[in-house]
């Protein structure tokens, strides 16, 4: 939302007094920073969110990761107080919020689409909060710099929104969210409307801001290479509920369900000896006449397609034995027209056996396991 309007909030006689710069230390047992309870929110016959049990530390950059229409932005919005759940409790630090408006809550939100003032100046639209919080001018003013400089954007206080890059617009969306000093940070998809190599230089960007201002930020995804990226852990929301929580690493290497498999990264699903598993395609070797495959689990197949990509090809190998796998291979040397040469060539696959992950059905879900 942009207002065009001028704002003047009075400047006078009712200065606060300046606050230390930094917020006071946590205590190592205190409760988590946010705990929901049994959350669950709908839209008449539509459930968004399905009884959502989930609890995130002080300090963790927390993702939540999912489709459109899983019940991200939803569970988000609760935690900003902008929605009600019907059941369940949303708890920050300890402090039961459920029913209490956005402003009795200790926490900003930062939106896609930034919600700049355009006739401010970026140092107006960073200290806005603060001026009809009636802090004072000489403290705003340097909050303000400090945030700015922590975003990389000191100096840029005259600057009006129109003359900055959408990269810089959203770091001063972000200045000014944190400048308030909020327990927790709630990002929307702050990045969904920025160019990709500039997405990627943000994820990095931001990832460290975090770690500086040391506030817990709770962040809504539906790209999984930047929740994998950014995250210190992340939960998969899928129609209302959450699959899986946990590191990136073990979201990616060992998904709890099938669901997560399929939608974190690209995973090859086969089915041998009426057992299914999956197995990563960077994980699976294309090998040469001279190798062996010892201590590998190989398969006979033909490449079907080649899709050169750069850094990497990607192989679709039909098998032999029934199924297609994708295979991801670096050029370390080889080149594109090399690459395209190969649809046709028969080849042999390989991976080693612990790289397999399981895939049982049961009566719920279809869940994961190592396989034994």
């Amino acid at each position: 939302m942009e207002e065009t309007a001028a704002i003047t909030v009075d400047d006078g006689e009712r200065e606060r007094p300046a606050e230390s710069p930094e917020p006071p230390p946590r205590a190592a047992a205190e409760p988590p920073d946010v705990r929901l309870a049994g959350v669950r929110k709908a839209y008449g016959d539509v459930v968004a969110v399905a009884g959502v049990d989930l609890e995130i530390a002080a300090g963790e950059f927390f993702t939540l990761l999912g489709p459109s229409g899983s019940g991200k932005t939803t569970t988000l919005r609760m935690i900003a107080g902008f929605e009600e759940p019907d059941q369940g409790t949303i708890e920050l630090a300890g402090r039961d919020m459920t029913g209490l408006p956005p402003y009795e809550r200790e926490v900003n939100t930062v939106f896609q689409d930034y919600a700049l003032f355009p006739h401010m100046t970026v140092g107006d639209n960073v200290e806005y909060g603060m001026r009809v919080s009636k802090v004072g001018r000489a403290e705003r003013r340097t909050r303000a710099s400090g945030a700015l400089k922590m975003v990389r954007l000191g100096g840029f206080e005259e600057r009006k929104p129109s003359m900055l890059s959408g990269g810089q617009r959203q770091r001063v969306a972000l200045a000014r969210a944190i400048v308030n000093r909020p327990r927790v940070l709630l990002l929307d998809e702050p990045l969904g409307a920025l160019d990709l190599k500039l997405r990627e230089q943000m994820q990095v960007e931001l990832k460290g801001i975090q770690g500086e201002v040391g506030i817990t930020f709770i962040y809504v995804t539906h790209d999984q290479d930047e929740a994998l990226t950014m995250s210190d852990r992340v939960a998969v929301f899928n129609q209302g509920g959450i699959e899986q929580v946990g590191p990136p690493a073990e979201i990616y290497e060992r998904p709890a369900t099938r669901f997560v498999t399929g939608f974190v990264g690209v995973s090859n699903v086969l089915e041998r000896d009426g057992t299914r598993f999956t197995v990563r395609p960077e994980k699976i070797r294309l090998l040469e006449a001279t190798d062996d495959g010892q201590g590998l689990h190989t398969e006979r197949g033909v490449i079907r397609d080649v899709a050169y990509a750069g850094m990497v090809t990607r192989y679709l190998v039909q098998l032999d034995g029934g199924g297609e796998l994708q295979v991801v291979r670096q050029n370390l040397e080889t080149s594109s027209s090399e690459a395209l040469e190969q649809r046709g060539r028969q080849v042999t696959v390989g991976w080693r056996p612990e790289q397999t992950v399981a895939v049982l059905e049961d009566s719920a879900n279809t869940r994961m396991e190592d396989p034994q």
